[in-house]
């Protein structure tokens, strides 16, 4: 046989192995699948409390900003433990429309 039909061979061989194995792991994983419980029905999820979540704060949050005055360098203690704080001013903040336009969105931005 010429070289390039042991090649063709080996080709078709070494593809078939691979389908093979392939089928051989879609039947296993199917095998897998039906040993498994079934998936809970909505009625089994769990649900909010009628009075809401539980511990829920929503408030208005500003940077926690940390000036350092004299020039040197600030340590590990001086830092506070979150980098917001609650705002004085607890009013929610809306879109106005013509202010602005979502990132990159081509629009002329605040006129």
């Amino acid at each position: 046989m010429a070289p390039h039909l042991w090649a063709t061979l080996g080709a078709f061989i070494g593809g078939l192995v691979i389908v093979i194995v392939l089928v051989w792991a879609v039947a296993m994983g199917i095998g897998v699948m039906r040993r498994e419980p079934d998936r809970p029905t909505p009625s089994e999820q769990p649900h909010l409390p009628v009075t809401g979540a539980v511990h829920e704060i929503s408030e208005m949050r500003e940077p926690d900003e940390v000036h350092c005055d004299d020039g040197e360098r600030l340590m590990p203690y001086e830092l506070h433990a979150a980098s917001t704080r609650r705002s004085q001013d607890q009013h929610r903040h809306r879109w106005a429309p013509g202010s602005s336009g979502s990132f990159g969105s081509g629009g002329p931005g605040r006129t």
